[in-house]
């Protein structure tokens, strides 16, 4: 086997391993480990991680669909317009030079790493003084009310993920996450699979369009994709057993790694 296959197979399983553990925004640690390890440019490394992360989050949403927890409404409208957007994306990124591209990266890392670390501190704190959410689901009739507020924050976190994922080549979950528990009165696991539903049919949109503009290299896709589901799917029933806050942080933790690398990279190599 050659080298850079062997190499995308430990890769996968990296990034398997940090989707198993974190969930839904893991797969934003794709490209960093592209980049690390096989020496891709951001327009390389963005429709294999892409491809990755349809995989994994396409398991998850049928998952989720089976067991009646996906707000497939609500998943189908920001999806929409992650779908127009993501295009623009990846329209955006041909044009713009590698290391902009590297920079931004790093940037999005840095606030998720911020993010992240802030609210591991905060997983066991009440939410009884917050406001109560623009998005709510009536307890009567288990339906959402479509309120404007309710739709334009959607329509907002559809935009805004279809954009970066097809620019940065990322899934979007840690946009679409803390949107949706902020937004809405979801319980943790409605997040979770209605999320990667949205990821699921956004990834593919922008996955589409980096065909048309980039050309694949399969010999590295392939191993990666198949070891990064694999992972996931094995070591996810390992998660329960792993504290939250611990899972947190450590993720965290890779997010400001991974920038600092792309930053030096960017400016020193």
């Amino acid at each position: 086997m050659p080298d850079v296959q062997l190499i995308s197979i430990i890769l996968g399983l990296l990034t398997g391993l940090t989707l198993a553990l974190t969930g839904a925004g893991g797969g934003v640690l794709a490209i960093p480990l592209l980049v690390f390890g096989l020496h891709l440019n951001i327009s390389q490394a963005a429709p294999i991680a892409l491809l990755s992360i349809f995989f994994a989050s396409g398991i998850g949403a049928l998952h989720g669909l089976s067991k009646g927890i996906v707000r497939y409404k609500t998943a189908m409208l920001i999806a929409a317009f992650g779908i127009v957007f993501a295009p623009v994306g990846v329209k955006l990124s041909s044009y713009l030079p590698q290391t902009i591209l590297s920079i931004t990266l790093a940037c999005t890392l840095l606030l998720i790493a911020n993010r992240t670390w802030r609210l591991s501190n905060r997983i066991d704190e009440s939410n009884i003084e917050l406001p109560p959410p623009v998005c709510t689901i009536n307890p009567a009739t288990s339906k959402l009310f479509w309120t404007a507020d309710c739709t334009k924050r959607l329509i907002a976190t559809g935009s805004i993920t279809g954009l970066l994922s097809g620019l940065l080549g990322v899934g979007g979950g840690f946009i679409i996450v803390p949107s949706l528990k902020k937004v809405s009165n979801f319980n943790h696991a409605t997040v979770v699979a209605t999320t990667l539903a949205v990821i699921a049919l956004i990834s593919t949109s922008s996955l589409v369009s980096y065909m048309h503009h980039t050309n694949i290299h399969w010999g590295i896709a392939i191993p990666f994709v198949i070891s990064t589901t694999l992972a996931m799917l094995v070591l996810g029933l390992l998660r329960h057993k792993i504290p939250e806050r611990f899972s947190q942080k450590a993720f965290a933790l890779l997010c400001l790694i991974a920038a600092i690398y792309l930053s030096a990279k960017s400016f020193y190599f």
